[in-house]
């Protein structure tokens, strides 16, 4: 539906889930798709959790996804179905934009982290969830998501009260590297969980942004090369993660 980033919506273009049938079979279908997830990743994120709780419908022949509605769907049951199967249920539940108490109900009765990401973090709302002082440990902090611009990128966007917010926000002194204090911002928080993408480790500007929402050419291109990791980046990485007190004791 129409969100922070796109005025009319998104229209993908696909069908939703027969939700009825996929119930009858007692989610046969996603069981398998969760089971190929965890034999991949140590936890997986749910893109999109508020579809567990609703989804927004449009008619086919609606150009923009502006004009739809919410079709309540079976999350709850799902969810059930699978911590029954995975008693941990190691999910990451993305949960930006509007969300509504049913949905942090939802995510809250099977213990999901929800997600804070530090570029939403500056504006002059004291109750704002991205913001560092707010984040807890039922969150997990990004520096940015694949919708977002690389941190670089981001930052170079801003007008210089702008950017002096930022450092005010993030208690810093101003700094060209940008990427490092957003990156040693995250791990300070109380999330239970610090991301960055690969692009804001090597510092990389727009050029290397993965996706731009709402934007059907030019994303998803970017890859990197084995030899764009220097030597001394996992040393940085390991004292960034010592230093905050993220590392486990051997």
């Amino acid at each position: 539906p129409p969100d922070y980033f796109s005025a009319t919506g998104q229209r993908w273009g696909n069908p939703h889930y027969r939700w009825d049938r996929m119930e009858a079979d007692g989610f046969r279908w996603w069981h398998a798709r969760m089971r190929h997830q965890f034999d991949l990743f140590d936890i997986v994120r749910i893109d999109h959790f508020r579809g567990l709780v609703a989804v927004w419908m449009i008619d086919a022949a609606c150009d923009t996804a502006i004009d739809g509605r919410w079709q309540e769907t079976p999350g709850d049951a799902l969810l059930s179905s699978l911590q029954q199967r995975y008693p941990e249920l190691p999910i990451v539940a993305e949960d930006l934009g509007v969300i509504t108490e049913a949905v942090r109900t939802l995510r809250r009765k099977y213990a999901l982290p929800g997600m804070a990401v530090l570029q939403f973090a500056f504006d002059h709302f004291d109750d704002n969830p991205h913001k560092p002082a707010n984040i807890t440990p039922d969150d997990v902090v990004y520096t940015g998501t694949h919708d977002n611009d690389t941190a670089a990128g981001w930052f170079s966007t801003l007008e210089p009260h702008e950017r002096s917010f930022v450092f005010e926000i993030l208690d810093a002194p101003p700094t060209d590297d940008i990427a490092t204090l957003m990156i040693n911002s995250a791990m300070q928080t109380d999330a239970n969980l610090a991301i960055a993408p690969l692009q804001d480790l090597l510092g990389l500007d727009s050029q290397s942004r993965m996706n731009t929402p709402g934007v059907t050419d030019g994303n998803w291109h970017w890859r990197f090369h084995w030899d764009m990791l220097d030597d001394g980046l996992a040393s940085r990485v390991r004292t960034m993660v010592e230093d905050s007190g993220r590392h486990h004791a051997s």
